[in-house]
C-alpha cells in the first residue's frame, strides 16, 4: 500500500514558548487530509482522460519534429541564433545538442511513454475500448516518428533498437488501433482505425513491405483526413498551439526554403517587400514567411486518403500509374501535366516533388529522405555550403543520433 500525505504545521513564536513545557497536545497542528491510497484508486476511471493526455502529447511533439525536420531536410531554412537549430540545417548534429534532447527526443518519448501507461492499464472491453484504441493509435505513431526521424531508439528506458525494430514495434501498435478502434463501433472509432491504417501503411513501406504497405494503403476510404486540432491559448501556446505558426510570428525563425518558393498554391508565402516580418537571424536573402499555417490555431494534418495513395504510388512502382497519379495531382494545383522523363528514376523523383509540395512542413519529407534519397529533390549535398555564412558545410547525416542524455540515464545503454 502506497499512500501520500500532505502535514501544514503553524505556530508563532509566542505559542510555542507557552506550549513548549505546558502542553502535550499539538492542538495547533493541522494535517492536510487528502490521503491518497494508491489500493483504493480505480485507473480505469481515469483512463479517458490519461488517453487524451496522451494524444496531446504526440500532438505537442509533432508540432516540434515537423519543425526540425522541416530544417533538416530544407523545407525551411534556419532563421534562428540557436547554434543547436543550425546544427539542423547543415545536418551536423551532436548527441550533446540540447535542442535534440529538449525540444525534439523528450517530446516524442513523453508521447510514446504516456500512451503506453494507458495500454497498461487493465480496462473493460479490451478488444473495443475507445481508451486502448485512442492510445495504441498513438503511440504507434510515436514510434514510427522516433523510427523515421532517429537513427536508433529507445522506449521507455530500454535497450537501443535498430530502426527495423522500431518500425515493427509501430506495426504491432497501429494493428491495435485498427482492430480496437473498428470495434469500438463509433466514428471516433472509426477515425483512429483509419488514421493507424495510414500509419501502418507508412511504416511497412519504410521497412520495404511493399506489398503490405499497398494493401493497408487500399483500405483507407476515400476522402479520409484526420488533422490533429490546435488551440489559441495565450497562457499555453508551447503546448497546445501550432508550433509552425508559432516559429512563424513568434520567433520568426522558419523561413521558406529556396526550392519551396513557387507558384504552387500548396506552398503558400510571404517574400521579403511583402511580409512585415524580419528572421530572427536576420537571415541573408530576406525572410520568406510560410503561410499554410496561417494562426496558432491550425490544425496539423496527421492522416490522409492523401497520403495513403502517394504510399499506393510508390509501393506499386508502376511509372505510368506513376505519371497518372502525378498528372492528378498537378492538376489540383492547376499545373500542367509532366512532360519529363519517364524511366522510373525520374518519375519517382516528380512524384517525390508532388509529395513535398502536398505535405510541405508537415514532417514526412525526412521519412522519403532515409528511404529514397536519390529521389528527392532540393537538398543540399553532404559537403555543399550552408546558406547562412559563418558555420560548417552540410554534413552527411540523414537521421537524428540518440541524445546524450538518454545514453547516460537509460539503464540499458550504460557503458560502466
Amino acid at each position: 500500500m502506497i499512500s501520500i500525505r500532505s502535514a501544514v504545521t503553524r505556530t508563532t513564536a509566542g505559542a510555542a514558548l507557552m506550549l513548549a513545557a505546558a502542553c502535550s497536545d499539538s492542538f495547533i497542528q493541522v494535517t492536510n487530509p487528502n490521503v491518497i491510497d494508491a489500493a483504493t484508486v480505480d485507473p480505469a476511471s481515469g483512463a479517458t482522460s490519461l488517453a487524451y493526455s496522451a494524444q496531446q502529447n504526440f500532438a505537442t511533439a509533432y508540432g516540434w519534429l515537423s519543425m526540425y525536420s522541416g530544417w533538416f531536410t530544407e523545407e525551411a531554412n534556419v532563421s534562428d541564433t540557436f547554434p543547436t537549430r543550425n546544427e539542423f540545417g547543415f545536418r551536423t548534429i551532436t548527441d550533446l545538442n540540447g535542442s535534440l534532447s529538449g525540444d525534439v527526443w523528450s517530446q516524442i518519448s513523453l508521447a510514446a511513454a504516456s500512451a503506453k501507461t494507458v495500454l497498461d492499464l487493465e480496462l473493460p472491453n479490451p478488444t473495443s475500448n475507445i481508451n486502448y484504441a485512442r492510445a495504441a493509435t498513438y503511440r504507434g505513431f510515436a514510434i514510427l516518428m522516433i523510427a523515421t526521424d532517429f537513427c536508433t531508439g529507445a522506449l521507455s528506458s530500454g535497450p537501443e533498437l535498430t530502426t527495423v525494430q522500431l518500425l515493427d514495434s509501430a506495426i504491432v501498435h497501429f494493428s491495435k488501433g485498427v482492430d480496437i478502434g473498428k470495434a469500438a463501433g463509433s466514428a471516433d472509432g472509426t477515425a483512429l482505425a483509419n488514421a493507424a491504417l495510414v500509419g501502418r501503411a507508412r511504416a511497412k513501406l519504410q521497412k520495404g513491405d511493399k506489398a503490405g504497405a499497398a494493401a493497408d494503403a487500399a483500405a483507407v476510404p476515400a476522402g479520409f483526413n484526420y488533422d490533429l486540432r490546435m488551440t489559441d491559448d495565450l497562457s499555453n501556446r508551447t503546448r497546445l498551439s501550432n508550433r509552425i505558426y508559432q516559429f512563424t510570428f513568434d520567433r520568426p525563425s522558419i523561413s521558406v526554403a529556396p526550392f519551396f518558393r513557387t507558384s504552387d498554391p500548396r506552398v503558400t508565402y510571404k517574400g521579403p517587400g511583402v511580409t512585415k516580418l524580419t528572421g530572427q537571424d536576420a537571415v541573408p536573402g530576406g525572410f520568406y514567411e510560410q503561410t499554410k499555417f496561417p494562426s496558432y490555431a491550425s490544425s496539423l494534418r496527421l492522416a490522409s486518403k492523401l497520403e495513403a495513395d502517394y504510399i499506393a504510388a510508390e509501393a506499386g512502382g508502376d511509372a505510368l500509374a506513376q505519371i497518372t497519379f502525378i498528372n492528378a495531382r498537378r492538376a489540383s494545383a492547376g499545373l500542367a501535366p509532366y512532360v519529363g522523363a519517364v524511366d522510373a528514376a525520374s518519375v519517382l523523383k516528380e512524384l517525390m516533388v508532388q509529395k513535398a509540395y502536398d505535405f510541405y512542413l508537415e514532417g514526412k519529407r525526412i521519412a522519403d529522405y532515409r528511404r529514397v534519397p536519390a529521389a528527392m529533390s532540393g537538398i543540399t549535398p553532404a559537403g555543399g555550403t550552408y546558406f547562412k555564412p559563418g558555420y560548417a558545410s552540410v554534413g552527411s547525416q540523414t537521421c537524428y543520433p540518440l541524445p546524450r542524455d538518454e545514453r547516460d540515464n537509460n539503464p540499458n545503454m550504460k557503458t560502466n
